[in-house]
C-alpha cells in the first residue's frame, strides 16, 4: 500500500523542482522593461519605490541580491531568480491544494487512502499545477523581479493554508493555524494585497467546517462576514489605523502645543496598550474565539510591521524616494496611492457629466517648522446629476477616452450614453477584453504578442488565414482549448460531487478575477497589457483542471471498476496538454539572451555629455536609467529627472540634493514657491498689450509673490498666473559659444533670445521649475531631453534641441523654418551611434523580443535615420551610408521585423546608392503588409494601428519606386494599394 503522504509530499516537490528549472533556464538575465527596473534598484539599495511600496519584497530581494557577490551586472539576474523560486513554491502549494481539495471529494480519512484515489490524486495535482507552471500569465511573472511572483506565493500559500485548517480537528491547533494564517495576510501586505481578495472565499470554508448543515443564507452571510474582514484589513488597518494616528497627531501639534511625534507616541501606547489587555483578558475570562481574533490581529500588525522600513528610509533620503514618506501626514497619502487620481466604483459620472460645482473638502496637511500647516484642500466636484448613474463604468472625462468610448459605444458626437451603454462597456471591455481575453489567452490559446491581440480555438489551428507574420511570431500559441475543456470538465466534477468546496473554488475564481475588474474600474486604455492582474483566478481555475483529471479518472474507473488503472490512464491522457502548453510557450517566454532594456537605457546614458540633465517622460522609459546607475554604476553623473515627477513638491525638493556624482539642479525659486498647495497650476491670462515677458523677470515676480500675478482660486488657495504666452530667456551667445556649446556648421543658427512658449492655457509647476532651471542654469550644464519628455512638455522647445544619439540637447540655435528634419550634432551622433551605443542580442532570430523591445528598436532605428538624414545634408554619404547599415547589422529583420521607421529607412539607402539594401526592405514590408491587410479585409477585422501603418507604407513605397526605376515592382504595389484603399474605407477604425 502506498504511503500517501509521503507520495504526496514527494511528488509536490518534484512538481515544484521542474517548475523551478524551467523559470531558472527561462530566467531574464538582467532588468527588464517597466517596473522591475525600479524594483532591482530599491531592494538593492534598500529605497522607496512607488506607492503603496513592498517593503517585505525589497528586504528580501535585497538578500537575492547579494547571491551576486558584489558584481553589479549580476544583481538583476539573481533577485529575477528570486521570483523563479518563488514561482516554484507556489506551483507546490498549488499541487497541494488540488489534492487537499480532492481529499475531500473522495471523503478519504487519514491513513485510510486506497491506492486507487493516491494514484487518481497525483494525476491531478501534477496535471493541474504543470498547466499553470506553462500559462502564459504566470510564467511571465515568474522570470522577473516584479511583486507579482511573490504575491502569488503568498496567495497559495494563504489558500493552502486554510485547506490545511480545514483537515484539522483540534481546536487548539486549528486556532493556530488560523494564527499563522492571519501572519502571512500581514507579511503579504508588504508585498501585494491579492490574496486580501481571498478571504471572502476562503471564509467559506471556515462556515462549510463550522455548520454541519450549509444553506444559502449561512453562505451568503459566511461571505459577507469574509468581505468584512477584507474591508477591515484593506480600509480599516492598512491606511486606517495611519489615519487615525495622523489625525491624533496634528490635534496634538496644532491643537496642544505638542512637539512632532506626541501624537504618534500617545496613539501607540493606547492602542497597543488596549490591544494587550483585551489579550490578557480574554486569556483570564478563557474567552477562545475573542482570544484567536486578538492574536490574529496582532500577527498581521506584526506582519504589516515591514511597512516601517518605507518611513525608515525615507528619512535617510534616498536617491530614489518616490513620495518622500517620512511622517505620518505623507506616509498616508502614500498608503493611499493619492497620485493616482480616484475612479468611482458604486456611484459617479458618464464622461458627459458637466461640472456643477467644486467645494472645499479635507485639509492637506503638510509638515511645517512648528505645525503640521494647511497647504491646500481635497477639492470635492459634483456633476449634474441626470448624468451620474450606480455603478459607473465610462467616466473618464479625458478627451481621448471619451473619444474611445464613442468609438467603443457607437455613439455620434454630442450623443449621449445611456445605462445600458454604461453596462455594455463593463461586459465587452472590461470584463470581455480586459478578463476573458486573457483568461483565454491562458487556456485556450493568442494570437500574437501584438496590442490588443486575440485569443485562439480549436479551429484556429487549423486555419489558413493567418499569415506568416502571425504563425511566426513566437508568441502565437493554440492549446487547441485543451487546458480549457480540461477545467470545464473538472469544474462541473467538483461542482456535482463535492458542492462546498466548489462553491470555495468558484469563490476564488470570481474573486480574484470578475470582482475585481469591477473594483478596479479600468479606463478605456491602458499603457500595456494587464493580464498579470488576474493570475489570482488563472490560479482557481487551475484547480479545476486538476479536476478534470479526477473526472475522467472517475468515468473510466466506472468501466474498468479499477481507479488505480483508471488514475494512470486518466494522467496519461491529459498529461501531454500542460506538454503541449510547455512546448507553444517556451520560445515566447525563454528570456535568455536579452539585453536591449538594460542596453537601450545605457544608450540615452551614453547620448549625454558629462555631467548633463536628462528629462524622461514617465516609467518606462525612466526605470531602466535609474537601474543602470544604482545597480551596475552606469554614467552616475548624469541626473535623471521624471517629467511626470516634476510636478510635486517632494521631487523637486529631491532635485536640490546631490545624487551619485551628480550636482543639485540649479533652481532660483526656493521650497515656499513650489511646495505643495504653491503654484501646482499657473493659468495662463494674458494681459492685453503684453505680448511677451522676460523669464528671468517672471521669475523674480515669482520669488518676490508679487501682486501682479495673483489670482483668486476657487478654494481659499491664491494662485498665480503667466500673463503672456510668450516667455523670452536672452542668452549671452558670445559666452555660449566660447564655451564651445554650439555645434560645428551651427553658428548661422545661433539666437540671443529663446522664446519659451507656453502650449495650452495653464503652465504646471513641473513646467515652472523647468524653465526656472533653464533660466538659472545659463548653459553651465548640458540640458537633454528624450522623445517622450520632449513631446509632453508644455512649453514649446522643440525647435531650440539638437539631436545628439538618442537625446535632445537643449542649445541657443533655431531650426530654421521648413527645415526636413531635426537639427543633428552629426559629429557625436555618428560617434555614439558607431562606438558607445550598445545592441546585445538584437541579431539574433533565436532571441524573444516582445511589444517593448519592438518599440525602444523603433526608436533608435528612427534616430538613426535623422543623423542619416542629417549626414546627407552635410553631404557626408559614406557616414551616412554606414550607419544606415549599421542599423540594418544591429538590428535585421530577421531577429526583429522591420518597422515604420524600417520604412522610412528606404529613400535615404537609395540616396546612399544602397539600392539593393532598401530593396529588400520593401520587399519584406510590402509582403507582411498586405498579407495583414489581406488577414484583415478576410476576417473583417477592425483597422487599428498595424493595419493603418501598412496601408501608408504601400502608400509610401510606390512612389519611391517609381522615382528610382523600378515601374514593375511600384506596379504591383500600386494594384495593391488600390484593392486597400477601398476596403480601409468601408473598414471602420479602431480607435485605441
Amino acid at each position: 500500500m502506498l504511503d500517501y503522504k509521503k507520495v504526496n509530499n514527494l511528488t509536490g516537490w518534484l512538481i515544484a523542482l521542474v517548475a523551478t528549472l524551467v523559470y531558472v533556464l527561462t530566467v531574464e538575465q538582467t532588468a527588464s522593461f517597466w517596473d522591475p527596473g525600479e524594483f532591482i534598484a530599491v531592494s538593492y539599495k534598500l529605497q522607496v519605490p512607488h506607492p503603496p511600496g513592498a517593503p517585505l519584497f525589497l528586504l528580501i530581494y535585497r538578500m537575492f541580491g547579494f547571491l551576486a557577490m558584489g558584481d553589479g551586472l549580476q544583481v538583476a539576474y539573481w533577485m529575477n531568480i528570486g521570483s523563479a523560486i518563488f514561482s516554484g513554491f507556489t506551483i507546490l502549494f498549488l499541487f497541494w491544494s488540488i489534492t487537499l481539495l480532492g481529499r475531500k471529494l473522495f471523503k478519504m480519512e487519514a491513513g485510510k487512502e486506497s491506492k486507487g484515489q493516491t494514484i487518481s490524486l497525483m494525476g491531478a495535482g501534477i496535471v493541474g499545477a504543470l498547466v499553470y507552471t506553462f500559462s502564459d500569465s504566470f510564467w511571465f511573472s515568474a522570470v522577473e523581479a516584479e511583486v507579482y511572483a511573490m504575491s502569488s506565493f503568498f496567495t497559495a500559500i494563504v489558500i493552502w493554508a486554510f485547506l490545511k485548517w480545514d483537515v484539522i480537528e483540534d481546536p487548539v491547533l486549528e486556532n493556530k493555524w488560523m494564527i499563522f494564517i492571519a501572519y502571512l495576510v500581514g507579511l503579504s501586505i508588504g508585498v501585494h494585497l491579492l490574496n486580501l481578495v481571498t478571504l471572502p472565499a476562503l471564509a467559506l470554508i471556515y462556515y462549510f467546517k463550522k455548520y454541519k448543515e450549509p444553506n444559502i443564507k449561512g453562505g451568503a452571510i459566511a461571505l459577507i462576514l469574509g468581505g468584512v474582514a477584507l474591508i477591515i484589513i484593506n480600509n480599516f488597518i492598512i491606511p486606517g489605523l495611519p489615519s487615525l494616528a495622523g489625525s491624533i497627531e496634528i490635534f496634538f501639534v496644532n491643537s496642544m502645543g505638542l512637539p512632532f511625534g506626541s501624537g504618534i507616541v500617545f496613539f501607540s501606547i493606547i492602542f497597543i496598550g488596549s490591544l494587550v489587555y483585551a489579550i490578557l483578558y480574554s486569556i483570564k475570562k478563557e474567552k477562545v474565539i475573542l482570544n484567536t481574533i486578538l492574536l490574529s490581529l496582532t500577527f498581521i500588525l506584526i506582519g504589516y510591521g515591514s511597512y516601517a522600513l518605507i518611513v525608515i528610509r525615507a528619512n535617510q533620503d534616498p536617491i530614489i524616494n518616490e513620495n518622500n514618506p517620512k511622517d505620518i501626514v505623507s506616509y498616508v497619502s502614500y498608503l493611499k496611492r493619492e497620485q493616482y487620481g480616484y475612479r468611482p466604483l458604486l456611484h459617479g459620472q458618464y464622461f458627459t457629466a458637466q461640472v456643477e460645482s467644486q467645494e472645499d473638502g479635507a485639509p492637506i496637511y503638510l509638515k511645517g517648522k512648528d505645525k503640521y500647516e494647511i497647504v491646500d484642500y481635497n477639492t470635492v466636484t459634483k456633476y449634474d446629476k441626470n448624468k451620474t448613474t450606480i455603478l459607473p463604468r465610462i467616466y473618464s472625462t479625458q478627451e481621448r477616452h471619451k473619444q474611445i468610448y464613442r468609438a467603443k459605444l457607437g455613439l455620434s458626437a454630442g450623443q449621449e450614453p445611456t445605462f445600458s451603454d454604461n453596462i455594455y462597456f463593463m461586459f465587452t471591455h472590461q470584463l470581455g477584453h480586459m478578463y476573458w481575453r486573457y483568461f483565454m489567452w491562458n487556456f485556450s490559446g493568442r494570437e500574437s504578442d501584438y496590442s490588443d491581440a486575440p485569443w485562439l480555438g480549436i479551429t484556429d489551428a487549423f486555419s489558413d488565414k493567418f499569415p506568416d507574420y502571425i504563425k511566426e511570431n513566437k508568441a502565437h500559441n493554440n492549446y487547441l482549448m485543451l487546458p480549457l475543456i480540461l477545467g470545464l470538465i473538472g469544474l462541473f466534477f467538483q461542482a456535482k460531487k463535492d458542492p462546498n468546496s466548489f462553491y470555495v473554488t468558484m469563490g476564488l475564481f470570481l474573486m480574484m478575477g470578475v470582482v475585481l475588474v469591477i473594483y478596479l474600474n479600468s479606463p478605456p486604455v491602458e499603457p500595456r497589457e494587464r493580464d498579470y492582474i488576474y493570475v489570482g483566478s488563472f490560479y482557481a481555475f487551475a484547480i479545476w483542471v486538476g479536476f478534470g483529471v479526477l473526472a475522467i479518472a472517475h468515468g473510466i474507473a466506472k468501466i474498468n471498476k479499477n481507479l488505480a488503472l483508471a488514475g494512470v490512464f486518466a494522467t496519461l491522457i491529459t498529461f501531454p496538454i500542460p506538454v503541449l502548453m510547455a512546448n507553444q510557450n517556451w520560445d515566447d517566454h525563454n528570456r535568455q539572451g536579452r539585453y536591449f532594456s538594460v542596453d537601450s537605457a545605457r544608450n540615452f546614458l551614453a547620448s549625454c555629455e558629462p555631467n548633463a540633465i536628462l528629462f524622461t517622460g514617465g516609467d518606462n522609459d525612466t526605470f531602466p536609467l535609474w537601474y543602470v546607475q544604482a545597480v551596475e554604476n552606469f554614467r552616475t553623473d548624469v541626473r535623471v529627472v521624471v517629467l511626470s515627477y516634476f510636478d510635486t513638491d517632494w521631487y523637486v525638493d529631491q532635485m536640490t540634493r546631490k545624487a551619485y556624482e551628480s550636482a543639485p539642479l540649479p533652481f532660483s525659486l526656493e521650497y515656499e514657491h513650489y511646495r505643495k498647495g504653491t503654484n501646482d497650476v499657473l493659468y495662463l491670462l494674458e494681459r492685453e498689450g503684453l505680448d511677451a515677458i522676460s523669464a528671468r523677470e517672471y521669475l523674480k515676480l515669482l520669488r518676490n509673490k508679487s501682486d501682479l500675478l495673483k489670482l483668486q482660486g476657487s478654494n481659499k488657495m491664491t494662485l498665480n498666473m503667466v500673463p503672456a504666452r510668450n516667455i523670452i530667456l536672452d542668452v549671452d551667445i558670445e559666452k555660449v559659444y566660447n564655451d564651445g556649446l554650439i555645434p560645428e556648421g551651427m553658428e548661422a543658427l545661433m539666437v540671443d533670445q529663446m522664446n519659451l512658449r507656453v502650449k495650452g492655457e495653464y503652465m504646471t509647476k513641473g513646467n515652472m521649475m523647468l524653465l526656472d532651471m533653464i533660466t538659472t542654469n545659463n548653459w553651465e550644464r548640458p540640458i537633454y531631453f528624450n522623445n517622450t519628455s520632449l513631446a509632453t512638455i508644455g512649453l514649446d522647445l522643440e525647435d531650440y534641441v539638437v539631436m545628439e544619439g538618442m537625446t535632445y540637447r537643449l542649445l541657443p540655435v533655431r531650426k530654421p523654418q521648413n527645415f526636413r528634419a531635426e537639427l543633428v550634432n552629426t559629429e557625436k551622433s555618428y560617434k555614439h551611434i558607431m562606438e558607445d551605443f550598445a545592441f546585445r542580442g538584437m541579431d539574433n532570430p533565436d532571441n524573444y523580443f516582445d511589444d517593448e523591445f519592438r518599440r525602444f528598436t523603433s526608436n533608435h532605428r528612427s534616430s538613426i535615420n535623422s543623423i542619416a538624414i542629417a549626414l546627407l545634408d552635410e553631404d557626408q554619404m559614406d557616414k551616412a551610408a554606414d550607419v544606415l547599415k549599421f542599423s540594418l547589422e544591429k538590428m535585421p529583420n530577421e531577429a526583429i521585423a522591420y518597422d515604420l521607421a524600417s520604412g522610412q529607412s528606404v529613400p535615404l539607402l537609395f540616396e546612399v546608392g544602397e539600392d539593393d539594401l532598401a530593396l529588400d526592405i520593401v520587399d519584406k514590408m510590402s509582403v507582411r503588409s498586405i498579407q495583414l491587410l489581406d488577414f484583415y479585409a478576410k476576417t473583417d477585422r477592425p483597422y487599428d494601428r498595424e493595419a493603418m501603418i501598412s496601408l501608408e507604407m504601400l502608400r509610401y513605397f510606390v512612389p519611391l519606386l517609381e522615382e528610382r526605376g523600378y515601374e514593375e515592382l511600384a506596379t504591383e504595389l500600386r494594384k495593391n494599394l488600390e484593392r486597400f484603399i477601398g476596403t480601409s474605407n468601408n473598414n471602420r477604425l479602431d480607435r485605441r
